[in-house]
């Protein structure tokens, strides 16, 4: 788990709420020391008057290079791996035909490969639960979700790249050996 280096700082900032227009959004600042040294800067976005509220992870001390990262996912221990991607870095698992593409409304995010196909799963289960029982896609989506649970146990051999022309994004592979980086 991670341990608060210090208390959050609360800034009360000069624009409205995206949400509500009526109040102000509230900047809390925190960084975070992780198990592996590594450090974390959390910064939440939070309106005082609906609550609305968005998070951004930004990695402190983990040096980032432009590339092409990959990583061999064989077994259970490989999805202990550490993700960070950032909204300049592409995500992909072309053996699941599944992917994250970069942009402006793109968020950060901090994981591991587990949480990264826990995701992708939550997204195929709402989009394969939105078509007709009769869609032509039905199947196939249900075949996606199949292979994502065989994935979550380290059952299902898969590669996740991640390529980012900025270097924001980095993995921290649990077995060294199954990771590449290939510097752009």
């Amino acid at each position: 788990m991670s341990e608060k280096v210090f208390d959050s700082e609360k800034q009360v900032t000069s624009f409205k709420c995206p949400s509500c227009s009526k109040g102000y959004i509230v900047l809390f600042k925190t960084i975070y020391d992780l198990p592996d040294k590594d450090k974390m800067l959390i910064i939440k976005f939070e309106c005082n008057n609906c609550g609305f509220y968005t998070n951004d992870i930004i990695p402190l001390t983990t040096r980032m290079d432009p590339g092409l990262m990959i990583l061999t996912v064989s077994n259970e221990n490989d999805l202990k791996s550490k993700i960070y991607r950032s909204p300049t870095g592409k995500l992909e698992i072309s053996e699941l035909d599944l992917k994250v593409d970069p942009g402006p409304s793109a968020d950060f995010y901090y994981t591991n490969v587990e949480g990264i196909l826990f995701r992708f799963e939550q997204a195929v289960e709402i989009y394969h639960n939105s078509l007709d029982d009769n869609h032509p896609e039905k199947s196939e989506m249900r075949e996606t979700l199949e292979d994502l649970q065989k994935a979550m146990k380290g059952q299902l051999e898969f590669t996740l790249k991640i390529t980012d022309p900025t270097g924001g994004s980095y993995i921290i592979p649990e077995d060294s050996s199954k990771y590449t980086f290939i510097k752009i």
